[in-house]
């Protein structure tokens, strides 16, 4: 592994009726407080009710931003950015998922930023402050509460980049299972997708002597795996609900990874799919994932083998590493097909009018990946074997 310094600021508050902490957490920061939350689901649950009125025991002035999309887009952003300069807000809470999670943290960079809080996403600009911010997690996915980074799409230009910053970490996320309990049966399916797939970008790396993280990896993994089913049949189960909350955020904190980059190639394919299609990430990602693995099989046999075998109890004997690993390509697909992930891109009815242009959105800034780098080629290669 490589020489690495840990460092995540976060403040983790996770378990049932911890929304009450809210009333020690934000006096430290400001009264103005601007409240950041996507649709009409916390309304309808109760959360918002109840987050405005702790905001208004310690006194809060609230300004709000609604509407945020589940892929949030630096329009909204932007109004964001307008209502903290205007008002002079000194702190954000995000109630949501990981969509409003990131649509906040551009808005505490951008607030803090002269120009365009585009920049900051294409990297024209590097955040250097940001406005304090804090989380109110109801989507278990993104992993977004507890790391520095976010992704923002615009749709004007059919643009969706990931990016990030030291300054950028929630100063505190409350995690209460309780507050997903309301999620929709398809949006807890990508959720689940979500966080497998950013294990699985930890997982395809070309560092040696990483065995903790590996074992790190692959119990996580098989955690998700054995409790996804058991949520999908009982989802208002406790239970349940707290290991795949805490799984998502174990997922994408920086514990997993630490040594290592991962391949990430993945998630940049998905990110031009939906630019372009507006698809749930999480779709997305099951459908481009196995894809992926089966192009870059010859990269790396043992690193599948090993994964196939730990993971999808896959039975190696007298098969070649190849034959192993694509067992367990195969188990993986096999598992997101019995959860109800979507397989292919015809599943949104996106055929292949549009796989240049796709094309040309991935390979935006060149070759990309960790494990491989791929090429103009390998995308369309991995494009089309998933339609």
């Amino acid at each position: 592994m490589k020489n690495f310094t840990f460092w995540n600021p976060t403040k983790l508050i996770f378990g049932k009726a911890q929304l009450e902490q809210l009333k020690t957490e934000i006096p430290q920061y400001g009264k103005k407080v601007l409240l950041v939350y996507g649709g009409g689901s916390i309304r309808r649950s109760g959360l918002y009710d109840k987050v405005t009125s702790l905001l208004q025991e310690v006194g809060a002035e609230v300004f709000e931003l609604s509407g945020v999309e589940p892929n949030p887009r630096i329009s909204t952003a932007r109004k964001g950015v307008e209502i903290c300069k205007r008002e002079g807000i000194e702190f954000l809470l995000a109630v949501g998922g990981g969509s409003v999670i990131d649509c906040t943290k551009l808005i505490a960079a951008g607030s803090k930023y002269d120009g365009d809080a585009w920049d900051l996403v294409v990297k024209k600009a590097v955040a250097m402050e940001a406005l304090p911010f804090g989380t109110v997690l109801t989507l278990a996915a993104t992993g977004s509460e507890m790391n520095s980074g976010s992704v923002i799409t615009n749709w004007e230009t059919n643009e969706k980049h990931g990016w990030g910053s030291p300054v950028t970490f929630p100063k505190f996320s409350i995690l209460d299972p309780v507050n997903t309990f309301t999620v929709p049966r398809n949006q807890t399916i990508y959720g689940i997708v979500d966080m497998m797939s950013h294990i699985l970008e930890h997982y395809f790396h070309l560092e040696e002597n990483t065995d903790f993280q590996d074992r790190m990896c692959e119990s996580l993994l098989t955690t998700v795996m054995d409790t996804a089913p058991k949520l999908l049949a009982d989802l208002e189960n406790y239970q349940h609900r707290a290991t795949i909350l805490y799984s998502g955020t174990m997922a994408l904190n920086g514990i997993l990874n630490m040594g290592y980059r991962g391949d990430w190639a993945t998630h940049n394919l998905e990110h031009a799919v939906s630019a372009v299609y507006d698809i749930p990430h999480g779709g997305g990602l099951a459908i481009l994932f196995p894809h992926w693995m089966e192009h870059n099989l010859h990269v790396k046999p043992e690193r599948f083998k090993q994964l196939a075998v730990r993971v999808f109890g896959v039975d190696a004997a007298g098969k070649t590493a190849e034959e192993a690993g694509l067992e367990g390509i195969r188990k993986l697909r096999e598992f997101w097909d019995r959860i109800e992930a979507p397989s292919r891109l015809a599943d949104y009815e996106i055929d292949d009018t549009k796989l240049d242009l796709m094309a040309d959105r991935a390979m935006a800034n060149g070759e990309f990946g960790n494990f491989t780098k791929l090429n103009r080629d390998d995308v369309l290669a991995i494009y089309e074997a998933s339609l």
